[in-house]
Parts: structure tokens; C-alpha cells; sequence
């Protein structure tokens, strides 16, 4: 069973101006509730890693943010779908702790847990930190051109030959269509 990891903020739901503190301001995109749906019909484990940085910031605390993701799990499970695991990195960039994407902690956690290879796990992201992680991981990394995909795309820094869709849809339209 393959493994996907997905990034939240910008891949499944709306980013918002400064960071996601309240379940209700949790939107998820068009669609992708529904991709995780199909990715969990067939037959793959799907986790989300996050990177959490108002934790450490003292902006909420972990019960909020468990809030936050038992909203998203709840509509996903509404649309026929799971989330297997979530990975939050509680840590501001200056603490330059390893799970912090662009290091790729939080993504090898979730390989070892699910015992899977690099090479079997899909990372998906919206950000050249994301990539970075996933490049960093082994993992096959996909961009989307949602939350700060656009601007990703324009990053002089951005690997040439990393797949870009237009949404976690498209991707998972293409994973399926390989299998």
C-alpha cells in the first residue's frame, strides 16, 4: 500500500493571511476533499504534514490545533474519506529543529511509520519548502499551483523537473491513472 503525504495549508485547505488559528477559518479547497476520498478508495494510506510554528509563537495552543484537524478529518471522512496520520512540526524556523519543513523529519516519520520506502511515498506541497522536504525525504514530490503554488512556480530556486498540477485533484487523477 502506497503511502501520500500531503501538506495542509494551500493543498487542502485555503491559506489565509497569517496563520490558521480557529477550526472555522479552516476552508477546505474545491475538490480536494473528494482527492483524498479517492486516494483512500484506492488502497492508499494518505498523511498530512504541517508545519505549526504559532505553537511555539504562543499565538494557540495543541488543543486548538487538534480542533483544527478534527474538523478537517471529520469533512474528510464526510466525503468518503481518512486520514491515516497527521505530523505537525510545533517549532518557530529559528529553533532549527528537524522536523521543520524544508528538513525532511516530519516526512520520514511517516515513511517509517507506515513502513514504506521513499520511493513509494508521494509528498505533495505548495511551497519550494515543501519540495525541499520531499527532495530531501526521497520522496516523489509534486507541486500545485494552489495556496502559494503560483508563486512557487516563479522561485528561481525551484527544481526544473518537479511536477506541478494544478491542484491535489489533478495530482491524484494522475497517481490513480498510473496504477
Amino acid at each position: 500500500m502506497a503511502l501520500v503525504i500531503l501538506d495542509r495549508d494551500g493543498v487542502i485547505n485555503r491559506t489565509i493571511d497569517g496563520y490558521l488559528l480557529k477550526p472555522d477559518h479552516w476552508d477546505p479547497l474545491p475538490g480536494s476533499l473528494e482527492a483524498i476520498a479517492r486516494l483512500h478508495h484506492a488502497g492508499h494510506h494518505v498523511a498530512v504534514a504541517t508545519n505549526q510554528a504559532a505553537l511555539s509563537r504562543g499565538l494557540f495552543d495543541l488543543a486548538a490545533v487538534n480542533t483544527i484537524h478534527q474538523r478537517m478529518t471529520r469533512l474528510v471522512e464526510a466525503a468518503g474519506g481518512r486520514i491515516d496520520a497527521i505530523a505537525i512540526c510545533p517549532h518557530a524556523p529559528e529553533e532549527g529543529c528537524n522536523c521543520r519543513k524544508p528538513k525532511p523529519g516530519m516526512l520520514l516519520e511517516m515513511i517509517e511509520r507506515f513502513d514504506v520506502t521513499a520511493a513509494e511515498t508521494t509528498w505533495i506541497g505548495d511551497s519550494l519548502s515543501d519540495i525541499q522536504a520531499g527532495r530531501a525525504a526521497g520522496c516523489v514530490t509534486w507541486l500545485v499551483k494552489t495556496g502559494h503554488g503560483e508563486q512557487t512556480l516563479k522561485h528561481p530556486g525551484l527544481p526544473a523537473d518537479v511536477p506541478v498540477a494544478d491542484d491535489l485533484s489533478a495530482v491524484v487523477e494522475q497517481l490513480l491513472a498510473v496504477r
